[in-house]
């Protein structure tokens, strides 16, 4: 079981919503947090609202690997090796994808995707080096279970950060690392006002703001999840070495309604020419999945 006391913990998103939570959540438990975020206001007011010296912001874009780096550089000169890494920054268009411009999926993708690549490459590697274990967790979402037409590419992102997370868990396990993926749903944040903070050089395309819709999703977010609860149940399922921790149970029926679908789209075709062996390669990575499954529950 992970032990958070004396750890140095990185947590992008950090100022706001789910990220301020977990930060408050790992000073209480004896970590060294390093509030990483883009936006230096809002920094500088999460940090007042701290007693605890225990905690130093850094300005970063996470869609930049060399800002991350500098990022990581700056936070382990302070605070010495990061262990705990909280991927958790992300945006949001509430658009379809076909009347979305390349601008949008570069700047959701630069956030929502490359922000925990750009983590995992810049963090893991580090913390193998240190050889004191550690924790990656990567923010999807709800949306990377249960699509819809809008919000297309974050859908997209929110999916893709699954699979990232699932494959860097098998791979990591035996050295000691521990990864999740939180899937939250409605949270008390702000990333209904996500295009304040839309670079200029990702403007082109972009649809006007749609206030009146800001201002309904600002009330739908006001009463998503408070950011202390879900991250105390974050915290738990890093101590149980969940693969995924939903800390909401509003969407268990729908998600298995869902799978239900899935699994009803399959059929019982006839055999054709070459499925036994087909069907041994198979087997073979079957037992190795099932295998990687077991040891990265059991190596935390």
């Amino acid at each position: 079981m992970i032990d958070f006391a004396g750890r140095t913990a990185f947590v992008t998103g950090g100022a706001n919503g789910v990220g301020i939570g977990l930060v408050r959540a790992l000073l209480a438990q004896g970590c060294k947090v390093a509030i990483a975020d883009i936006r230096e206001d809002h920094i500088e007011r999460a940090l007042k609202t701290l007693d605890n010296q225990e905690a130093m912001g850094v300005k970063v874009n996470v869609a930049d690997r060399e800002d991350m780096a500098r990022a990581a550089d700056e936070v382990e000169a302070k605070f010495g090796p990061v262990t705990l890494l909280f991927n958790n920054a992300g945006v949001n268009l509430f658009q379809p994808i076909e009347e979305s411009s390349w601008s949008d999926w570069d700047w959701l993708m630069g956030v929502n995707l490359h922000g925990p690549i750009n983590g995992c490459m810049t963090f893991a590697p580090r913390m193998i080096e240190h050889g004191k274990g550690g924790y990656i967790v990567n923010t999807a979402s709800m949306a990377g279970w249960l699509a819809s037409g809008s919000p297309g590419i974050y859908n997209t992102t929110k999916f893709a950060v699954r699979g990232l997370s699932e494959s860097l868990r098998y791979s990591l396990a035996p050295k000691g690392i521990g990864v999740s993926c939180v899937c939250p749903g409605l949270v008390k944040s702000l990333i209904y006002a996500s295009d304040d903070i839309r670079p200029k050089e990702l403007m082109d395309g972009a649809k006007p703001v749609n206030t009146e819709g800001v201002k309904q999703l600002a009330g739908m977010h006001e009463v998503g999840m408070e950011p202390d609860v879900i991250a105390e149940r974050i915290l738990q399922g890093m101590r149980e070495n969940q693969a995924y921790i939903f800390p909401m149970p509003d969407h268990k029926e729908e998600l298995a309604e869902y799978f239900q679908e899935v699994l009803g789209d399959y059929r019982d075709y006839p055999q054709d020419p070459g499925y036994d062996e087909r069907v041994k390669i198979e087997s073979f990575r079957r037992e190795r999945y099932k295998e990687a499954r077991e040891a990265a529950r059991n190596a935390i």
